[in-house]
């Protein structure tokens, strides 16, 4: 390993816990399931690693296959982390379908706490440093599922807890429970980029800040738009022709291209790519820990490390930014 891998790497509290997550944090939502090369998945992860990326994300879900990327996560561990166990924040989720019947999806006790432990068992670990629930329930009262988080950390399978796609509202009650229970959330991981800032809408990035939660940003990059992938058209290999789940092709306009382009030309003003200059972005407020990136390959995880040297940016452009993007 890299000896020289902290230098560099900015390292943010989550809240008002003890808990550093360096500023760029790798998220195995995409590529680390059945269809990705062992050997493509081992080498970002190190890469990351050497470049001082100590937190890797993960939930019960993620693949393709759902559960497949823990399973790939955990052999990759154990062949090529040995040893370093204790300088890895690793966090997985539950909340979305994992199994059929009644009790494989939502925030019930009995969903949350049998995903963990089979979680654990994919990857191979004893614990995760967060355990987080990946999404609101409407039919699940919420004492239960905050009840079922802090058990997960009393019970040592888990070291901290955590909320994901949470809103204002819900996020109030859920640190309130805490509270009470004596286990406080320590971070919510929500969307939130360039082109969706409904964090900011909602009142929930001032709050988080204000109380003392942190807040991981996944989908900084808008799905891709927020990069050069779509300025020349939609590549084949483009995550619009891939899984129409996330992206659609009629997210791309003549607008949206022409805002993707205005964009483009203000990172270049920069010294930044378009996805550095996103990045940079999110980064540049104290109420963010840490942005989620995905990656297929090492060369964008090195590239995107380097947004965090630039989340200095002019009024200017700032304002040019908020012209451009709506």
């Amino acid at each position: 390993m890299n000896t020289n891998r902290y230098d560099s790497m900015i390292y943010n509290k989550s809240g008002k816990s003890g808990l550093k997550l360096p500023a760029v944090s790798l998220g195995l939502w995409h590529n680390f399931g059945t269809e990705a090369a062992m050997d493509t998945m081992q080498e970002m992860l190190l890469t990351a690693f050497n470049h001082g990326i100590t937190h890797f994300d993960l939930a019960n879900n993620y693949g393709p296959e759902p559960g497949s990327a823990e399973v790939n996560f955990g052999k990759i561990l154990k062949q090529s982390f040995q040893g370093y166990r204790d300088e890895l924040v690793i966090s997985t989720k539950a909340g979305f379908p994992m199994w059929s019947g009644p009790y494989g999806d939502w925030g019930s006790r009995k969903y949350l706490l049998s995903s963990l432990d089979q979680s654990l068992n994919r990857m191979q670990l004893d614990y995760v440093d967060i355990f987080y629930h990946h999404r609101m329930d409407p039919d699940t009262p919420l004492e239960e599922t905050m009840g079922a988080l802090a058990s997960a950390v009393q019970s040592g399978k888990a070291l901290y807890a955590g909320i994901s796609n949470y809103d204002r509202k819900t996020t109030e009650k859920a640190i309130a429970i805490m509270k009470g229970l004596r286990c406080p959330l320590i971070i919510n991981q929500v969307r939130y980029s360039i082109y969706d800032r409904h964090i900011e809408l909602d009142g929930l990035k001032p709050y988080c800040e204000e109380n003392g939660l942190g807040l991981i940003i996944f989908s900084p990059l808008a799905q891709g738009l927020l990069s050069t992938r779509y300025l020349q058209g939609i590549p084949q290999d483009s995550r619009i022709n891939k899984d129409h789940r996330f992206l659609k092709e009629d997210a791309l306009t003549e607008e949206r291209l022409n805002s993707i382009q205005k964009l483009n030309e203000l990172a270049g003003k920069r010294n930044q790519t378009l996805a550095q200059m996103a990045l940079s972005w999110v980064l540049k407020d104290d109420a963010i820990t840490s942005v989620l990136i995905g990656a297929s390959r090492a060369s964008q995880i090195l590239e995107n490390i380097e947004a965090i040297h630039h989340t200095d940016f002019t009024q200017e452009e700032l304002d040019d930014i908020d012209r451009y993007s709506f």
